[in-house]
């Protein structure tokens, strides 16, 4: 089977979030079954072209028709040691050879419609037709639209199959109903399968005419059928319900490893379990914390944004401090939360460590020296940073949403099966009771130690969502 991975960004490329370790991570697994045969292809963004780190061929140029325009677009190609993918890069200067991040730019939705239809046209000039296109999130989305409306009488691409994945319904690539002519360039008859709320609407398009449509995880795919948390696409979700599929994401249990991880204090696993209290008191060290193995650290590896539940730490800030135990903060976004713990510091020195920073160095410290881990999120596709704590021995309190709920079940604290603690309302003192739940835990160290190291136990690879991602395409196929 030949699979096409469309993707904005995939590590160890470029990467802005979880989107890029699923188009790295997927990919690389499903290309162990030497049956597949996979590639990645993604736009050649200025930091991947001059950074200078990976060896990238030129392979062929050619001009992409974009409405009224002939625009030049140049493939290249890499591989990775040690892996089977295949990664295309396709050259634009202009859209892609910008400073600054790689999305936010003023003509976003130009830029990610050349990509898309330059993809398609770059599948006929490499002579790579996939059996399955699997597209991501809405850079992609039209990916599928172009498909079916203007390369449908080629023969070559009839039997493509298209997946369009949801990682994040929130952002949906709406543009102007000018959009349709003068940069899409489509028929007008294809103009009722993209127009939504009087807009140009990618996503709801990829919906339509995509032929499976997945999310990350099996419970947001049946959430985003409803209006909280499908951002008014609910009832076009529900429409085409029939071919809406969930599937929860894996983590790279070998990047994500405390028996090998060089960041740690100190190395540990299931059987040796000790090397994570030396983890914990460096942690305290490292961070300005009183050195108290009796106190329990409950971390947070997050975005800054009130979608993680930021607003709900911000409610019941000071009952939070209060309680016997430390908290430890790595991220960054709104400068209201950043401000929220540089005044918690402030107030609290000895409770409360604000690591207002990215340091995937310290997001290791922090997975392997907490006790527990805090993801009380409104919204949760999949997470991934739930399943990378337990990987390293940590217990999380989560909310009762999206992947949290299929990848952290209630723990009893009796018979001690479970995986964590939860709360189910979107409600600050719902939270700060799962805390305190957590911490009487805490005082049991013979149950702590049970519970923390079943967690490591738990194979949270990619091998097995990567057997229900071929199933979902055998069927297509079929």
């Amino acid at each position: 089977m030949k699979i096409l991975f469309v993707t904005s960004e995939a590590a160890p490329f470029v990467k802005t979030g979880g989107l890029g370790d699923v188009a790295y991570a997927l990919p690389t697994e499903l290309a162990k079954d030497p049956e597949q045969e996979v590639a990645v292809i993604l736009p050649y963004y200025r930091q991947i072209k001059y950074g200078g780190k990976f060896q990238i061929d030129f392979v062929t140029s050619f001009g992409v028709r974009l409405a009224w325009r002939e625009l030049h677009c140049g493939v290249f190609r890499g591989t990775l040691p040690g892996s089977r993918v295949v990664y295309y890069f396709l050259d634009n200067e202009y859209y892609f050879c910008r400073d600054g991040g790689i999305y936010g730019h003023y003509d976003d939705g130009e830029r990610f419609a050349f990509f898309s239809r330059a993809v398609l046209d770059t599948i006929s000039h490499i002579g790579y037709f996939p059996d399955i296109l699997h597209c991501n999130d809405w850079q992609t989305a039209m990916v599928p639209i172009f498909l079916k409306s203007l390369y449908c009488s080629d023969w070559r691409y009839q039997k493509i199959k298209t997946v369009f994945t949801i990682h994040n319904i929130e952002y949906q690539g709406r543009m102007p109903n000018e959009f349709m002519q003068d940069v899409l360039g489509l028929p007008e008859e294809w103009r009722p399968c993209l127009t939504f709320m009087n807009c140009i609407n990618f996503m709801k398009g990829a919906i339509v005419l995509a032929d499976k449509v997945s999310t990350v995880s099996r419970t947001y795919s049946f959430e985003i059928r409803h209006a909280y948390f499908a951002h008014t696409l609910e009832h076009i979700l529900e429409q085409y319900s029939y071919k809406l599929c969930g599937i929860v994401n894996g983590i790279d249990t070998v990047a994500f490893d405390p028996r090998t991880d060089k960041y740690l204090a100190k190395n540990y696993s299931p059987r040796s379990p000790g090397g994570k209290a030396e983890c914990k008191r460096y942690l305290q060290e490292k961070l300005g914390l009183p050195q108290n193995p009796d106190i329990p650290i409950v971390g947070m590896v997050t975005r800054l944004v009130a979608h993680k539940g930021l607003d709900l730490v911000e409610c019941v800030a000071g009952e939070l401090m209060n309680l016997p135990m430390q908290l430890v903060v790595v991220g960054t976004g709104d400068r209201r939360y950043e401000d929220l713990f540089h005044r918690l510091k402030y107030s609290y020195p000895d409770k409360i460590a604000d690591c207002i920073t990215f340091d995937s160095a310290l997001a290791s410290e922090v997975y392997a020296g907490s006790d527990f881990f805090l993801m009380p999120s409104k919204s949760e596709p999949c997470g991934l940073s739930q399943l990378i704590a337990m990987r390293y021995g940590t217990i999380p309190i989560v909310r009762e949403t999206g992947g949290l709920v299929d990848t952290v079940p209630p723990l009893n604290v009796d018979t001690l099966e479970g995986r964590g603690f939860t709360f189910k309302l979107f409600n600050a003192h719902d939270m700060l009771g799962a805390v305190k739940r957590a911490l009487m835990f805490y005082n049991d160290k013979d149950k702590l130690r049970k519970v923390s190291t079943a967690l490591m136990k738990i194979d949270s690879s990619w091998a097995a969502p990567v057997q229900e991602y071929l199933g979902m395409y055998r069927d297509m196929l079929r």
